[in-house]
């Protein structure tokens, strides 16, 4: 076995700045906002993987089943020699695809990248201990802007699941595709997971469950800001709010203050005023109609190979590869 290598782009004192910039910007906005991605410290990941376990929230159950059933027709399609993998985490449903790649025969090197260089470091000794052929190299950085740091040597399929796509905006979407196309080769191919437009009565309480975990999720949040940015929020003062937007066609969730109140965040000198029933959105959750995905990939410079979608479609996987026309953004 090849030891795995770690590759690092993203400091703890990065994400401190990060979080500060954030922070400072979304709680001074109107309305206020905060980036879903500081949900996950250790008990926000924690209660994330409890959310995907429960009965209402059937986004992960359905693009695993889903995966199982089609990944040895991805690893056919795609060819791939190296497997990038955006957001990785515990790369649970990756050694589905691994599996998949390496029985097609080219798979050579899985590159995971994530934020946090502690999971990377599991993740990356497990996957090399599971596969003793593959060449494992981890990349810690944040995938919006550092996908210039992934690294090439082969034909790549860059593998982008979980739906996560839908955390970003049209033009936040429209930005991160483009720097996809722009760090690959004419031929080399994204698979990407993303949630499809259903009926509101069983998606809206995928983010709202009866027993009050993704609340718990939401409200973490707030602990972030307290540990790290030496903040007084009251989090059970906060109550969590999901809605379905059905002209934007996403789920957004949020935190409803309580009463008045005045939160102090120490590290960044900064006092922010909530009015009772004022709301702090924390997450949106796009879901997609397959004509609308497809054309969002087609103007970022990608040509639709496969759509594969679960029997209720409630979730789809597409592979797309990079064209060999020229793009101009």
């Amino acid at each position: 076995m090849t030891a795995p290598t770690l590759e690092i782009h993203l400091s703890d004192a990065d994400l401190t700045a990060a979080l500060r910039a954030d922070a400072t910007t979304g709680l001074t906005s109107t309305p206020k906002t905060l980036p879903p991605k500081w949900f996950y410290d250790a008990r926000g990941s924690e209660l994330f993987e409890r959310i995907t376990a429960l009965p209402e929230y059937y986004p992960t159950r359905t693009e695993r089943a889903l995966l199982e059933r089609v990944v040895d027709e991805i690893a056919t399609a795609a060819e791939a020699e190296v497997l990038v993998e955006l957001g990785a985490g515990s790369a649970a449903k990756t050694r589905l695809l691994l599996t998949a790649a390496r029985a097609a025969g080219p798979l050579k090197t899985y590159v995971p990248q994530d934020v946090s260089a502690a999971a990377l470091r599991e993740s990356t000794r497990e996957i090399a201990a599971e596969f003793p052929d593959l060449a494992v190299h981890g990349v810690v950085s944040d995938f919006t802007d550092t996908l210039h740091n992934l690294p090439g040597g082969g034909r790549r399929m860059v593998v982008f699941l979980g739906g996560t796509i839908g955390n970003l905006v049209p033009a936040e979407r429209a930005a991160f595709l483009a720097s996809i196309h722009d760090v690959l080769e004419p031929g080399e191919r994204l698979l990407l997971g993303a949630g499809l437009v259903i009926d509101p009565a069983v998606l809206v309480p995928a983010y709202d469950d009866a027993a009050g975990v993704t609340a718990e999720f939401n409200r973490n949040v707030l602990h972030v800001l307290n540990t790290r940015l030496a903040a007084d929020f009251h989090p059970e003062k906060f109550e969590h709010v999901a809605l379905w937007d059905a002209e934007r066609e996403w789920i957004e969730m949020r935190l409803a203050a309580t009463e008045d109140m005045t939160v102090r965040l120490r590290e960044l000198d900064l006092e922010v005023r909530f009015a009772r029933g004022e709301q702090l959105r924390t997450e949106i959750s796009a879901k997609f109609r397959l004509d609308g995905l497809r054309a969002e990939l087609s103007a970022a410079g990608f040509d639709t190979e496969h759509t594969w979608t679960d029997p209720d479609d409630r979730f789809c996987v597409v592979l797309a590869e990079r064209s060999s026309a020229g793009f101009a953004p």
